[in-house]
């Protein structure tokens, strides 16, 4: 098997592991000197860390948490929710109207062709029913690279260890102005943890010198042990810092199925072993009341294998036959960032925040078949991102008379440098390994953005707008023309992306609010110039062709809204329409011209999404001796073909939580019931998903489930959490897991959610 030497030459390890220690010099060197500081009393002394105030800039955060903003949105706090957070992101959002995760098992063949996967961008995070790199997602405000699929290999968006956030926060619909055109679905940023969350004593006052935390876990659906431990520390007033580290192993998400023969029939889960290791580092440096810096070092490691066993023959009688396989897959990121913030109080900003960041991504997939020929199939497949971040945002606070302003403004830039290399032995003609789906490619984004918020009386004017520039530049055609018959084109483009937003406070408890927004995203690399052809059995030519003719997708979005803050009652409701034009669909079967199928990425020319979403939470106070609480959410979404009249596949069905909580001081119980409606047949265009001899798409029944969780504290800084995930021991399906199996298919009970299992955790501070 064949390597490339320069992807080994840009490993991130060969950077990250003196960053690492960079961190760690200078944290013990702080620690080591905070005797030798001077006295707050004393001249040239620095303020303590309970004296100073720092106004931060909002961020993607402050906005997400302001009410007084025309949005949908979501916060996830995982403190609050006491060590009970989801292992993994479909878990962590799955309460959420309207969101949900694409997490299907892994039973592939490692020939077999992925398109039905890759279809309206259907991998990771959907929100509003569309999903993939339509969800602008972030990690304390720096871009995750994206997915990307290519035949059986997905490389999925989930390079992120839920341990290391202290919370989620969604936004759905376009959010253009300041966060990125992009993000035509909505964004998802993930806020981790800050040296000060472990530095407060109870009165939340930042006295401790070294503080942390804790955590261990077992889940039985997944077999799956995790182990958490997070150290921070004031080295001096103006220092601290903090390490974390987590690790957590895993057996394949166990289903419904009961077939456990060791072949295609095979409808339990495949033998699979994962391992997630995440480290990250900060070091927060404040030398005045006037200025913070955070300088941070985060690795993701990802690591699957499984035994293929579904992709086996029953009875092996044909050349192509499988006898055995299996499958490898490793993951890294690395990011590292330079966040800091200013105060000015100068005529043109108020207060400064600029992010820097390097992130480097490797994802490599590798699967080996042996055949009944004889033949020894290996396909490694390789994708990775270089990426450069660079951005400044600036705010001022203007006052005219009764109308005060607060203007947001700044400029960003982002450059990715993109390669692909697809390897191995045994390749089907016409194909000659290694070779590439798509050329090297450089891809730029350069934005310069407004935002006014405007508040008089009791209405707030939110104006906004984007402008972007963007580029897919091929820098190099070597592996891939040839093969490919024609080259790599290039691309670029600019756009404007307005919005407007309007809240009226009709009352102190009560506002409605309207906004409009648009949205803009480019081609991607692997959509523009995706190649690939090979023969299938029996005598089947399979082309994916390159469309240079790929035009960016753009939105408009319209949502309404009203806001309920009473008392005992939050309530949130929502209306949405958002309509879309050259909406990109990846892998589209385009024609078929004697023995030859032909798949291209293609534009749908116009495209209609709509819903609505209810969510809230209502206090019933204390009962006997605890607190009652009740939360609930429903969210339901339609979606057409505008010119075909055909309906859009990427919709969930619609969901209904409804929670319970009860905390007392030493112990607390929930109780979660989901109903996941079905998935109607005429809400599914099964000739866009299936190939015309392979049936109809099956659709999901409806069901019900309960989970329960109990938890126990028996000091402040311990807490143990006991459940089990679906009592009833229903068996279910989730619609996005199984989005290119067919209605008479044998072995649907395969990706059927897990049923009953029990979890355990344990979280202490100090």
């Amino acid at each position: 098997m064949r390597s490339d030497p320069r992807f080994s030459a840009l490993s991130p390890s060969i950077w990250a592991r003196p960053v690492l220690g960079v961190c760690v010099a200078l944290a013990c060197a702080s620690m080591a000197t905070a005797q030798a500081q001077p006295g707050a009393d004393q001249p040239g002394a620095t303020p303590s860390l309970g004296e100073v105030e720092v106004r931060q800039l909002r961020d993607e955060g402050d906005y997400a948490t302001r009410d007084v903003l025309p949005l949908s949105h979501d916060v996830i706090d995982t403190d609050a929710k006491g060590g009970e957070q989801g292992r993994t992101l479909g878990e962590a959002l799955q309460d959420l109207p309207n969101v949900s995760v694409r997490d299907a098992p892994a039973r592939l063949a490692v020939g077999a062709a992925s398109s039905s996967f890759a279809r309206d961008g259907n991998t990771g995070i959907n929100i509003r029913g569309l999903g993939g790199n339509r969800v602008l997602m972030t990690v304390d405000g720096v871009r995750l690279p994206r997915s990307y699929v290519s035949r059986s290999a997905i490389f999925d968006r989930e390079y992120l260890s839920l341990e290391q956030f202290k919370r989620i926060e969604v936004i759905r619909g376009p959010a253009s102005a300041l966060y990125g055109s992009d993000g035509m679905a909505g964004v998802v940023n993930f806020v981790t943890y800050d040296p000060l969350d472990f530095l407060l004593d109870e009165s939340g006052k930042p006295t401790k010198t070294v503080g942390g935390r804790l955590a261990t876990g077992w889940s039985e659906d997944d077999n799956g042990y995790s182990l958490a431990g997070t150290v921070a520390g004031r080295a001096s007033d103006s220092v601290q810092w903090l390490l974390s580290a987590n690790r957590r192993t895993s057996h394949a998400m166990q289903t419904m199925g009961r077939n456990d023969e060791p072949n295609a029939n095979r409808t339990t889960a495949n033998p699979q072993h994962d391992g997630d290791t995440a480290v990250l580092g900060k070091l927060v440096v404040q030398p005045s009341r006037l200025q913070r810096h955070v300088l941070t070092l985060e690795r993701t490691e990802r690591n699957s294998t499984v035994d293929l066993l579904s992709s086996r023959a029953p009875r092996p009688s044909k050349p192509g036959d499988v006898l055995n396989e299996d499958s490898r897959y490793e993951g890294t990121r690395e990011r590292l960032s330079w966040d800091a913030r200013y105060e000015l109080g100068t005529a043109w900003a108020d207060q400064l925040r600029t992010v820097v960041g390097v992130q480097h991504t490797d994802s490599r997939r590798v699967g080996t078949s042996d055949l009944f020929s004889g033949t020894h199939r290996v396909r490694d497949n390789f994708y990775g991102e270089r990426a450069w971040q660079v951005g400044a945002r600036a705010e001022k606070l203007l006052r005219h008379g009764d109308w005060t302003h607060r203007l947001t403004y700044g400029a960003d830039y982002v450059r990715s440098n993109i390669r692909n290399l697809y390897d191995g032995l045994a390749p089907l003609p016409p194909e000659q390994f290694p070779f590439k789906r798509f050329p090297d490619t450089r891809e730029t984004a350069t934005a310069l953005y407004l935002q006014d918020e405007s508040v008089i009386g009791d209405w707030t004017l939110t104006p906004g707008l984007r402008l972007d520039h963007f580029a897919v530049d091929v820098t190099s055609q070597a592996g891939y023309f040839p093969p490919s018959k024609v080259p790599g084109k290039s691309l670029s483009g600019s756009a404007a992306s307005p919005k407007l937003g309007v809240l009226y406070r009709a009352t102190p408890a009560w506002s409605v609010y309207g906004q409009y927004a648009a949205g803009f995203r480019p081609p991607e690399a692997g959509q523009l110039n995706d190649q690939f052809e090979y023969l299938a059995p029996p005598n089947t030519r399979v082309i994916i062709q390159p469309n240079p003719d790929l035009k960016p997708e753009k939105s408009r979005g319209f949502e309404v809204g009203v806001r309920g803050r009473l008392e005992n009652l939050s309530l949130d409701v929502a209306a949405f329409t958002n309509r879309y034009s050259n909406l990109i669909v990846d892998a589209e079967f385009v024609r078929e011209v004697g023995n030859e199928r032909q798949f291209q990425a293609v534009n749908i020319p116009r495209a209609r999404i709509h819903g609505f979403e209810v969510k809230g939470r209502y206090d019933w106070g204390r009962v006997a001796g605890g607190r009652l609480v009740n939360t609930f959410a429903f969210g339901m979404a339609r979606g057409t073909n505008s010119d075909s009249g055909k309906p859009i596949n990427s919709i969930d069905p619609a969901l209904l939580m409804v929670g319970l909580r009860y905390d007392t001081a030493q112990w607390g119980f929930s109780a979660d019931v989901r109903h996941h409606a079905a998935k109607k047949a005429k809400d599914i265009d099964s000739e866009a998903i299936m190939a015309a001899r392979a049936g109809t798409q099956f659709a999901t029944p409806a069901a019900t489930t309960l989970d329960v969780g109990l938890q126990w504290r028996p000091r402040k800084d311990v807490r143990l959490n006991v459940g089990v995930r679906n009592l009833t021991d229903r068996k279910y399906w989730l619609w996005p897991s199984v989005y290119g199996v067919a209605g008479n298919s044998p072995i649907r009970d395969a990706y059927t959610q897990a049923g009953r299992s029990a979890y355990v955790s344990l979280v202490m501070d100090f």
